[in-house]
């Protein structure tokens, strides 16, 4: 039985990433008392029934607090007892929050008379704080819409079990740095293309980009020594049992060189047979 977690913040996308699930086969139950799940996992991984071979649970803050920071301890319980669980942890900056909880115009949860939207979202982000230090998988959708999450949902947990996913992420620096990424690299030393007039209005997944950065020598040499360090050191992510890596790539702006270099990486690890996928953030 594969028993995938969802857990995270109110408003980052749990609703969002159970019913990509449930279009994925998996058997989905939302607000599930943490003192229920490894009762709930037993009996549902000695059923026959195919139904429940993948189920996905979601747990968030309205459980009870003490509940919340034991649910790293019951994870590893239910690990012990031979079930593949994995748990994935949503997360957006806080504007982000509120302006999708003003959209919507839903109440967060924790709210109340004494306590603000913004304190709430506070409040919840301390006590979920033992579930993102334990996560699997963490995903910032500051920057994501619906159709992204459910891509990184589905290409990222969806995906063949027993290997790494690798998400390759480029990125522009003046845009703020990415969050929960596991290696990052930084790609300004690079010829610049905005420089180029006749180039600015193209991106790096363009050919006229791609070709003048190809005829860089500093280019071929970036490309290689980072195709080089992560064959290194990717075989030792997944001989330490981790099943997501996500490595961001960042130039000025995220439009041409670090778009480029993550489409290069990408090209050459999918070949290698691994499991990888791309995302571009400042181009969403």
């Amino acid at each position: 039985m594969k028993l995938q977690i969802v857990t995270g913040l109110s408003g980052s996308g749990k609703t969002i990433a159970l019913h990509t699930l449930e279009d994925l086969g998996y058997y989905c139950i939302d607000n599930l008392p943490v003192s229920l799940l490894v009762s709930v996992s037993d009996y549902l991984n000695d059923e026959p029934e195919e139904t429940f071979k993948k189920t996905a649970v979601g747990i968030d803050a309205r459980s009870q607090p003490s509940q919340i920071s034991n649910l790293p301890e019951v994870v590893k319980s239910i690990r012990q007892r031979g079930l593949d669980c994995n748990m994935l942890f949503l997360d957006a900056q806080l504007d982000t929050l509120i302006k999708r909880f003003s959209e919507t115009r839903r109440k967060h949860p924790l709210t109340n008379q004494q306590r603000s939207l913004s304190e709430a979202i506070q409040h919840e982000r301390d006590l979920l704080q033992p579930l993102n230090e334990a996560a699997d998988l963490r995903i910032d959708t500051t920057h994501t819409n619906v159709h992204e999450l459910r891509d990184l949902v589905r290409n990222r947990i969806g995906g063949e079990s027993g290997q790494v996913s690798i998400l390759f992420e480029s990125f522009g620096f003046k845009h703020g740095l990415p969050r929960d990424v596991d290696y990052l690299f930084d790609v300004r030393c690079l010829p610049n293309p905005y420089w180029q007039t006749e180039l600015r209005s193209y991106t790096g997944m363009d050919r006229p980009v791609a070709d003048f950065l190809h005829e860089q020598e500093e280019t071929k040499k970036m490309v290689a020594d980072l195709i080089d360090f992560l064959s290194r050191w990717i075989p030792a992510f997944e001989a330490d049992g981790r099943s997501y890596l996500t490595i961001a790539i960042g130039c000025t702006g995220g439009q041409h060189r670090s778009v480029y270099v993550v489409e290069c990486l990408v090209k050459h690890f999918k070949a290698a047979g691994l499991q990888v996928m791309s995302r571009h953030r400042e181009l969403s």
